[in-house]
């Protein structure tokens, strides 16, 4: 049990300082109150994420844990910075009295360009700074592993950002990897499930986002405002001045689709088109609108290099300057920070070159005249001018065409589930700072002859006797496929693969403990699909043949295995799995598969069972419309139960699951078909004989062993599915008693 503990203690992820204390009276004392605050958790932490809204001074946070960091190890610090942020942030830190300069392997504080990675001698380094860390994402793999490998043994790293996105587990489990806290993969198995409807997309699981949140809180701040800290007088002087928003909308030329009107939406596909065909006029309202104030500050975004062409002769004699990809990075970055001191009066460019960590609040009027599908992208543009030290109002004109109203549709939702989902997650990561999962409780309840055991079942199945278990039967949580609580004993919280069989090892001794010898227990399981972001390759685990390893090594004899047909189509339904559509078949057949089955897999204690399972096939369990009565019922039953494929399982004869399934259950448990529970138990057991299931879930294997005259003992761990276990034990019990009254009538 020693042992078990300290595996439960491993499996908890825990945050460990590695850093050092700071006092008040050493920081900068031109930083905010709150910025100390900030500065002085991450420089004690050691590895640390600031996610701080636009303007709330991360330039100065992170200039700050740099000095600090350079002077408690007599090494240099190095910034990673955008294109164009080097100077301005040199230009900061001259503001603050710190030096900041450009790369040359010598000695304080050095800033590079990420693009200039390769050029550097990282190991001279004693900490690293990741600036607008949130850039990672929108890298390809190979930049984004070449930071987080380059930097993986620094021992001081901190990474500022922006507010990341909620629902984007690519930039969290980015920052969290680069940090050494948890690799991205081992993130998503602990936290997240795919979304069932689009395979490229992860979902935080409902009952761990409190879970998830809270872990974040371990190495991360979260502020949009100085009092989201605590720091409610400071919060006064960063409120921030009016944002206004004007649509222009171009009415694009009637197009020949049969209707009196255009559509008023526009696919993805369809949308650049739209844009190209529409360039003259759409550009033609920018114009217009700087010719109404032309002594203005302004930022126009585009999306297109002909946008820019088209705008340079629009705005032939007016003070502008194009910053685009072409660009030697000197011009690019010449031209963007002489924008930020006002040298010239209107900057045309890109948000992927301009749209992150650049300070232009001198501008109050932007134009955004490309608008596309990313709301992120769109909100990092206004947030260079609308932040801390803008004076004015500012003024955003977006300019839409009157087929793409769809867009600015999902922008507007995508904007509401930003701003509501941040709002929880700052909340819970800053009232919270680590990681803590739900008590467990232990408590039994008897119904007739079965015993319902709340709790672990690694711990509660000591309880039970030796030699003491006729059979068992049941499901055990799919590696890390499903995960049904937030308990840190759920099996189904594991990071790792590997981790979850540590995990059940603890378990398959102890049923080798409690199985009567010679006697039977049968696992349902199935192979895993792997996928290329979880595992770096579309495949299949073979996690049925590890679980048959896993028994073996235990003790247990492999004794034999059924499988179970399932209907492929109905899994590419609910999967949409590349390798079961139809359509790769023409792609490349080459990629196809076929569907996945269940499997019974059933493992024998060694010795001599001294009591024989001795009865006959008396009735028949499964489809009845496939099953023919020749004459011997017994012989025509076994005919079809040794069939190493059971083609006549009816897949919906399940208990009745949805009451137990909690309010932020991201996964419908998958309870086991009564009809295979059923036929194993007349297979393996006989009346009289103790039942077990370690995975209770909702009750099933009790459920089926009590209708065959069988005692039952059942673990559960989740409240939910443990009281719904009850009901459906109390129902079955009811059942018979009215039964047994009939028959004595």
């Amino acid at each position: 049990m020693n042992n078990y503990k300290e595996f439960l203690k491993k499996k908890i992820v825990k945050i460990e300082s590695s850093g050092f204390s700071v006092c008040d009276n050493n920081i900068n004392p031109d930083l905010f109150e709150f910025q100390k605050h900030i500065v002085k958790i991450a420089l004690k932490k050691g590895r640390y994420a600031i996610f701080a809204d636009t303007g709330l001074g991360k330039t100065i946070m992170q200039l700050e844990w740099a000095h600090q960091v350079h002077i408690e190890t007599g090494r240099p610090v190095l910034i990673l910075a955008p294109l164009a942020v080097s100077g301005q942030t040199i230009k900061e830190g001259e503001k603050f009295n710190i030096d900041v300069h450009r790369y040359d392997g010598g000695k304080g504080i050095q800033i590079i360009n990420y693009e200039q990675i390769e050029n550097i001698d990282h190991s001279i380094f004693a900490g690293v700074v990741i600036d607008e860390s949130s850039i990672l994402k929108n890298f390809a793999g190979k930049m984004r592993n070449r930071i987080i490998d380059t930097f993986k043994n620094t021992p001081y790293k901190l990474a500022c950002t922006a507010t990341p996105s909620p629902n984007d587990p690519m930039e969290l489990g980015n920052h969290s990897e680069f940090l050494n806290y948890m690799a991205y993969t081992e993130m998503l198995s602990m936290f997240f499930v795919h979304d069932g409807g689009n395979t490229s997309k992860w979902k935080i699981k409902g009952h761990s986002e409190k879970d998830f949140y809270q872990w974040i809180g371990s190495w991360a701040t979260v502020v949009t405002d100085p009092s989201d800290i605590g720091f409610n007088d400071e919060s006064k002087r960063f409120e921030l001045p009016e944002l206004f928003y004007e649509e222009m909308q171009v009415e694009t030329a009637k197009k020949d689709n049969g209707m009196l009107f255009n559509e008023t939406s526009v696919n993805a596909t369809d949308f650049n088109r739209e844009l190209r065909d529409n360039r003259e006029i759409r550009l033609r309202k920018v114009y217009e609108k700087i010719k109404l104030n032309p002594d203005e500050y302004y930022i126009v975004w585009v999306n297109h290099n002909d946008d820019e062409k088209v705008l340079r002769e629009l705005l032939n004699g007016y003070d502008f300057r194009i910053v685009t990809g072409s660009d030697s990075i000197e011009k690019k970055e010449t031209d963007l920070i002489d924008f930020s001191q006002g040298k010239y009066k209107i900057l045309i460019t890109k948000g992927k070159i301009a749209g992150m960590g650049m300070n232009f609040q001198h501008c109050h009027n932007q134009i955004i005249a490309g608008l596309d599908f990313s709301f992120e992208k769109m909100y990092q543009e206004v947030r260079r001018s609308y932040r801390f030290g803008q004076t004015e109002n500012v003024n955003i004109t977006v300019i839409t065409l009157d087929t793409m109203q769809n867009v600015i549709e999902t922008i507007k939702h995508k904007e509401y589930e930003f701003k509501k989902l941040r709002d929880e997650m700052k909340s819970i990561i800053n009232k919270y700072g680590g990681k803590k999962f739900m008590e467990t409780t232990q408590y039994d309840i008897t119904l007739g002859d079965a015993t319902l055991m709340k709790g672990d079942c690694v711990q509660r199945i000591k309880e039970i006797e030796s030699d003491s278990v006729g059979f068992s039967i049941f499901s055990p949580p799919f590696a890390s496929l499903y995960s049904y609580s937030d308990h840190i004993e759920d099996m189904g919280n594991s990071r790792t693969y590997s981790e979850f069989f540590e995990h059940f090892k603890f378990l398959a001794h102890e049923l080798l403990r409690i199985t009567k010898p010679g006697r039977n227990v049968s696992v349902h399981c199935m192979n895993l699909p792997t996928t290329l972001t979880h595992h770096g390759v579309i495949g299949i685990e073979d996690f049925r043949g590890d679980l048959i390893r896993l028994f073996q090594d235990c003790g247990f004899i492999y004794h034999s295995e059924v499988c179970i047909w399932k209907n492929p189509v109905v899994a590419m339904q609910r999967t949409k799995a590349i390798g079961l559509l139809h359509k790769q078949i023409k792609k490349d057949s080459a990629r196809c598969r076929q569907g996945v089955p269940d499997y019974l897999v059933t493992f024998r204690k060694p010795g001599d069972n001294l009591i024989p399972v001795a009865g006959e096939l008396d009735h028949f369990c499964g489809d009845m419309d496939t099953f023919k009565h020749t004459g011997n019922l017994s012989i025509d039953i076994w005919q079809r139960y040794a069939s190493p494929v059971w083609m006549d399982i009816n897949p919906s004869n399940t208990l009745q699951y949805r009451s137990a399934k909690a309010e932020k259950d991201e996964k419908h448990i998958c309870p086991l078909q009564l009809d295979v529970i059923h036929r194993a138990l007349q297979l393996w057991s006989t009346e009289g004989d103790t039942v077990f299931t370690p995975f209770m879930g909702i009750g099933s294997e009790i459920y089926e062993s009590l209708k065959l005259d069988r005692k039952s003992i059942g673990i559960e761990l989740k409240d939910s599915y443990f009281e719904q276990a009850v009901k459906n034990i109390e129902s079955i019990i009811e059942e018979k008693k009215q039964t047994g009254l009939f028959d004595a009538i």
